[in-house]
């Protein structure tokens, strides 16, 4: 599997790529973001517990999740939702892949 690099990547919106001005679109127009850190969170799921509870935990201690086993896990971007997806296993390490992308006010 090759990686596309985000300078190779160019959308096909339903507008056929071009801007407000007619002029093409591209991810090369993001470059002035390229190197803006990110805060990126794939949330398995939630937990409540009380501060003694807390200090009982030990190694090998369970914590019981607010989701269910095979369930999407919630993918936020700086503290903001944006997709769901599923954690996969890539050459012995976890990922994230995404299945759903969250637009604006489809998050509920």
């Amino acid at each position: 599997m090759s990686d596309l690099k985000l300078d190779e990547f160019s959308p096909t919106p339903s507008d056929g790529g071009a801007s407000a001005d007619g002029s093409e679109r591209s991810a090369a127009d993001l470059a002035a973001v390229f190197d803006v850190p990110v805060n990126i969170q794939a949330v398995l799921g939630r937990a409540n517990m009380e501060v003694a509870s807390l200090l009982r935990l030990s190694r090998g201690s369970v914590i019981e999740l607010d989701r269910k086993v095979g369930e999407a896990i919630d993918i936020y971007v700086n503290n903001r939702l944006v997709a769901r997806g599923e954690v996969v296993v890539v050459d012995e390490r976890l990922g994230v892949t995404m299945t759903e992308i969250i637009k604006d006010g489809d998050a509920a």
